[in-house]
C-alpha cells in the first residue's frame, strides 16, 4: 500500500466517527470537552455553528453519531451525545451577543424560501449575514415547519423551539407566514435571484382501497395531518380504543399522543418483526413505558364497522423469511385472521412528497416518482434558478440531514448568484495542533475506563400522561452530564505518526490495549488487512500506513479499532508518536465573507 496522505482533510474527518456520521459534521468530542469544563455557551456556539438547532436536536435527533460511536469498541451503549447536546442548550448564557449582528450591508439580491422548516431557516441563517434580502414563505402560523407540526410537545417544548428558529429570523428574514404558495411559476417571475424549496414531505400515506376505509372514515385520521391538528389544537381528543398502524417514529408520537388525548387502550400494530421497525428503539421504549402495545408482523385487511361506526380492524399473521441476499419477504403463517377492537385509527405508514402547486413547463424536470431532479452536490435542479433541500430533495430523512441541506443549498446559492461554478467548493477548515505539555504527557485526558452510560432523568408517567405540553425528559444534571462526558475517547485527538523519528523497537505495539498496531512488511491492501496482528476486517475505515522505515518494515495502524488512549505516544522512547487535536469544520455561505465571525479555537 501507499502511504496514508494524512494531509487529505477528509482522512482524520473519517477517524473522527461521530462527527463524520453526523450530516451536519457537528465537532462532536470539541463541544463534549466544552460541556466537561462547564462552558455551555461556547458548546452550544460550536453546535451552532453546525447544526443550527442545539435545543431542537439535542431533544429530537435521530442520532446517527451515537451507532458510530467508537466508546461502543470498549462496551455496549456509547456516550449519550445527543442528550450532551441538550446541556448546552439548557444552560447556556447570553448566545445572541456570540451570533451575526445585523442589519448587514445589502448585496442587492433576493431570495425567496418556499416552506418555513430546517432546511429553509438553514439556508436563511447562512445567507442573511453575506447581505441577501430574504423572503420565507409557509402557510403556517410560525417558523420551524414539521418541527413545530409534527414532533409533540412533551418531547419538543413549544418556548425551545420558537427561541431557536427566532435566532434566525432576528437576522433580518422577511417572513410571510399563514401564506401558501400556490404557484412556483408566480414566484419565478417576481425578481428573486434564486429560489429554495424547502416544503418537506407533507402528505402522509393513505390505505384508499383498504375495504371499509371509506365507510369508517370519519374515525380514521392521516397520522401526520392528525399530529398537525393537535399542534394547533384542532384535535384535542381521541376515542379510548386506538390503533396506530406503522413502526416509524411518527407512529410513536401518534400512539404517546394519544395516550395524552384520552386513549386508555393504545395498540401500534406494525407490518415488519419488532427489531426491524424504523422507529428508534429509544421511542419504542418510551411507548411501552407508557403502556402501548407494540404488535408486529401483522398486516392490515381492513377496517371493520357497524352502521358507519368504526369498530376495530382486520390482520393477517405473517412472519419474515429472508432469502440469501438478506431480502426479507411477509409470508402468512397460515393462522386465523386477527380482529383487534378500535373506534379510531391512525394512519402512519410513511410520508410522500407533494408538488402540486410546482408547474411542468418551468424546465424543472421530474422523475419517474414524480420527484424534481435534483443535484446530489449542489442541490440545484434542472432549472438552474431553482434550489432543494430537506425532505423535498430526496424524500423524508430527518431534522439534522434538513440543516445539512440547507448548508450546502446556501454554498451553492451564493456561489450561483456570484456568477461561480457551483462546483468549485470551499474546503473545510481543518486545524491538527499538538496537544504535547511534556515529553510524555498531554493536555488531555482519555482513559479507557469501562464506565456505563448514565440515564436521563424522565417525569413521572403520572404527570406527563395528563398533559400533552408537559416534557417527559427532563435532561441530565450538570454533576451527571460531566460524568457523561468522561466516557467519551477525545477521537478527534489523532495519533500523529513521524516515521523519521522511529526506532522499530515495538513498544507501541507491545502497550496498544486493542492491537491495533502492527509492523510488517508492505503488502497489496487485502492481504496486509489479514496480516495485521488482528485482522482489519471493517474496509469502510481505512488504515494508517507510514512510508517505509529503515528496516523495510512498515507501520500499519487499522484505524478502526484504536481508542485514541494515547498509550503508544506515552511508552514511544523518540517521540514518533505525537497526540495532536484535529479539527474539521465544513465551511457555510456565512463563512465565506468577514460578516460571520469564525469559531476561534
Amino acid at each position: 500500500m501507499k502511504p496514508t496522505d494524512t494531509k487529505n482533510p477528509e482522512y482524520y474527518h473519517k477517524v473522527v466517527d461521530c462527527q463524520y456520521a453526523c450530516p451536519a459534521h457537528t465537532p462532536v468530542p470539541e463541544y463534549i470537552r466544552l460541556i466537561a469544563a462547564q462552558k455551555f455557551t461556547e458548546a452550544y456556539m460550536v453546535n451552532w455553528e453546525s447544526n443550527v438547532f442545539p435545543g431542537v436536536l439535542g431533544r429530537t435527533c435521530d442520532r446517527p453519531c451515537e451507532p458510530a460511536c467508537r466508546r461502543v469498541r470498549v462496551e455496549e451503549e456509547p456516550v449519550a451525545i445527543c442528550r450532551l447536546k441538550r446541556v448546552a442548550a439548557d444552560n447556556k448564557g447570553d448566545v445572541k451577543k456570540h451570533m451575526p449582528q445585523g442589519p448587514f450591508p445589502p448585496n442587492g439580491k433576493k431570495i425567496a424560501l418556499i416552506g418555513g422548516g430546517p432546511a429553509s431557516l438553514t439556508v436563511a441563517r447562512d445567507l442573511a449575514p453575506l447581505g441577501y434580502e430574504i423572503h420565507l414563505f409557509d402557510e403556517q402560523i410560525a417558523g420551524g415547519g414539521m418541527m413545530r407540526s409534527q414532533i409533540p410537545s412533551f418531547r419538543l417544548p413549544e418556548q425551545v423551539l420558537n427561541e431557536e428558529v427566532n435566532y434566525i429570523l432576528d437576522l433580518g428574514i422577511h417572513t410571510q407566514f399563514l401564506t401558501y404558495v400556490k404557484s412556483l411559476k408566480e414566484v419565478l417571475n417576481q425578481d428573486y435571484d434564486a429560489v429554495f424549496v424547502g416544503t418537506g414531505a407533507p402528505r402522509g400515506r393513505d390505505l384508499p382501497k383498504l375495504p371499509g376505509r371509506n365507510e369508517a372514515d370519519a374515525h380514521i385520521h392521516i397520522g401526520i395531518e392528525w399530529l398537525a391538528n393537535v399542534a394547533f389544537e384542532h384535535t384535542k381528543s381521541i376515542n379510548k380504543k386506538v390503533i396506530v398502524l406503522g413502526g416509524g417514529n411518527t407512529a410513536m408520537d401518534c400512539c404517546r399522543t394519544s395516550r395524552r388525548l384520552g386513549g386508555k387502550d393504545v395498540k401500534v400494530v406494525v407490518r415488519s418483526p419488532f427489531g426491524e421497525m424504523k422507529a428508534s428503539p429509544w421511542e419504542k421504549e418510551d411507548a411501552i413505558h407508557e403502556d402501548i402495545e407494540i404488535i408486529d408482523n401483522h398486516v392490515p385487511l381492513s377496517f371493520e364497522h357497524e352502521d358507519g361506526k368504526l369498530i376495530g380492524m382486520k390482520f393477517q399473521k405473517v412472519k419474515a423469511v429472508y432469502d440469501e441476499n438478506g431480502k426479507r419477504q411477509l409470508l402468512p403463517t397460515g393462522e386465523d385472521d386477527v380482529f383487534i377492537e378500535a373506534d379510531e385509527v391512525l394512519i402512519a405508514i410513511g410520508q410522500e412528497n407533494s408538488f402540486p402547486w410546482i408547474e411542468r413547463d418551468l424546465g424543472l424536470d421530474f422523475d419517474k416518482w414524480n420527484m424534481p431532479v435534483v443535484d446530489e452536490v449542489t442541490f440545484q435542479s434542472t432549472n438552474p434558478k431553482v434550489f432543494f433541500g430537506g425532505d423535498s430533495a430526496f424524500g423524508p430523512k430527518n431534522v439534522i440531514t434538513a440543516v445539512a441541506h440547507g448548508h450546502h443549498a446556501a454554498v451553492s446559492i451564493h456561489l450561483f448568484c456570484e456568477g461561480e461554478s457551483l462546483y468549485d467548493r470551499p474546503s473545510p477548515y481543518t486545524n491538527l495542533v499538538s496537544q504535547k505539555m511534556g515529553v510524555h504527557e498531554w493536555s488531555y485526558d482519555s482513559s479507557v475506563a469501562i464506565d456505563q452510560r448514565y440515564l436521563v432523568p424522565q417525569a413521572k408517567k403520572s404527570v406527563t400522561l395528563k398533559d400533552r405540553k408537559k416534557e417527559v425528559e427532563l435532561g441530565f444534571e450538570i454533576a451527571t452530564a460531566y460524568r457523561e462526558t468522561q466516557r467519551c475517547l477525545n477521537c478527534d485527538v489523532q495519533t500523529v505518526f513521524k516515521e523519521d523519528r522511529c526506532i522499530e523497537c515495538d513498544a507501541c505495539m507491545d502497550v496498544c490495549p486493542t492491537s491495533c498496531i502492527t509492523f510488517t512488511t508492505n503488502v497489496e491492501e487485502p492481504e496486509l488487512r489479514q496480516k495485521l496482528l488482528v485482522p482489519a476486517e471493517n474496509l469502510e475505515q481505512d488504515l494508517l500506513v507510514s512510508s517505509e522505515l529503515k528496516t523495510g518494515r512498515v507501520m500499519i495502524k487499522d484505524e478502526d479499532v484504536c481508542l485514541h488512549c494515547g498509550l503508544c505516544a506515552e511508552r514511544c522512547p523518540t517521540s514518533a508518536w505525537d497526540m495532536q487535536k484535529y479539527f474539521y469544520s465544513v465551511t457555510k455561505a456565512n463563512q465565506m465573507s468577514t460578516a460571520f465571525p469564525k469559531i476561534e479555537k
